[in-house]
């Protein structure tokens, strides 16, 4: 017979509600997460540049005489010279040069497309096919090339007005990834310490490591992210202005901007080449083609590289992390990747040695 007074003994009462503790603990967390759900990507975004850049802060601080306020002031307008600046230089440009494009297009479609010149069927590869189709449109007269665009004018309109939100929500992440990397300038050992406090009570030494390896990776990830964009869009911008191409200074910006989303360079250097072409620039364009896709192409050798110089992790793990980073997280695992299989390996590693042990 089963004692009735035992079926709600302590036993019972520290399960139940031990039970309770742990709902009521993911339950909050659940809907912290959830509250904090709009700031997620700009904080990790801040939370990996103020990493990355926090020993340019210590050093700037002891330049200004110990100074936090200003060497966070300074921090703060170089990220809006880094990432909002050259957005803005981009829209500013194009809404300046709305106009003449507008009236080039205007005038293209009353005076018919020419056709094309005779080094177009020289081209390698698609030479043929593309001088085909060009006179096919040359022979096309005005009328008929408005009757052919008239069905796309509605898909072009929402293909701009999906563009101009696009551009909006970019330039809103980047000021609240601005905001929040200035409030973690100024907060940063606080922020560092209960990262490492919380570390150290849930895996001991091994934990604190981890963490400070995260760091070390989301740095040498950094470096590779920022380090690659800085040398492409430098290459690129001097292929631009050697090969004569117009606002070569606004594109370099906007092929920066590129790099850092992990675009690459080609979506500028493509219209560029093929603009080199249409106005009858053949040599020039054949240049600007060969130039761009070396600038295109030279990220997959610079990124690991930098990243192994940063950090001491296997350039297999690097590489996996980063690609794979990119595909699962976007943009932002580029920095995510990496850490986690950097975390995941070196604790693995030290299980399975203290298990030997």
């Amino acid at each position: 017979m089963t004692n009735p007074a035992a079926v709600g003994g302590p036993a019972t009462r520290d399960l139940t509600r031990g039970l309770l503790s742990v709902v009521t603990t993911l339950l909050l967390i659940v809907s912290c997460l959830w509250i904090l759900r709009p700031f997620a990507g700009g904080l990790v975004w801040a939370t990996m540049i103020v990493v990355t850049t926090w020993p340019l802060l210590l050093r700037l601080q002891r330049g200004l005489g110990g100074r936090r306020w200003a060497a966070v002031t300074v921090m703060t307008l170089a990220l809006v010279a880094v990432f909002v600046v050259p957005l803005l230089v981009a829209v500013g440009t194009f809404i300046a040069n709305l106009d003449k494009m507008t009236a080039w297009v205007q005038a293209t479609l009353a005076a018919g497309i020419p056709g094309p010149p005779s080094w177009a069927e020289r081209v390698p590869l698609v030479g043929a096919k593309v001088a085909s189709r060009w006179a096919e449109l040359a022979a096309t007269s005005p009328e008929e090339l408005r009757e052919g665009l008239a069905p796309y004018r509605a898909s072009i309109v929402r293909w701009l007005a999906s563009t101009v939100g696009t551009v909006g929500g970019t330039l809103i992440h980047l000021l609240l990834m601005v905001v929040l990397s200035t409030v973690l300038y100024t907060t940063g050992e606080t922020a560092a310490s209960g990262a490492v406090r919380l570390a150290r009570r849930l895996g001991g030494e091994s934990g604190e490591g981890a963490v400070r390896l995260a760091g070390q990776a989301v740095r040498a990830v950094a470096l590779g992210v920022v380090g690659t964009a800085i040398i492409q869009a430098a290459l690129a911008g001097l292929g631009l202005f050697v090969s004569g191409v117009p606002f070569a200074g606004a594109l370099t910006a906007v092929i920066f901007v590129t790099c850092i989303a992990q675009l690459g360079p080609l979506p500028i250097l493509a219209p560029c080449v093929a603009w080199m072409y249409w106005s009858g620039n053949p040599g020039w364009g054949t240049a600007l083609l060969v130039w761009s896709l070396f600038v295109g192409t030279i990220d997959n050798v610079v990124r690991p590289l930098l990243i192994k110089r940063g950090a001491d992790l296997s350039l297999l793990l690097i590489f996996a992390g980063v690609i794979g980073g990119l595909i699962a997280f976007g943009v932002v695992g580029l920095f995510v990747g990496p850490v986690l299989l950097a975390v995941t390996y070196t604790l693995g590693v030290a299980w399975v040695r203290s298990g030997e042990a």
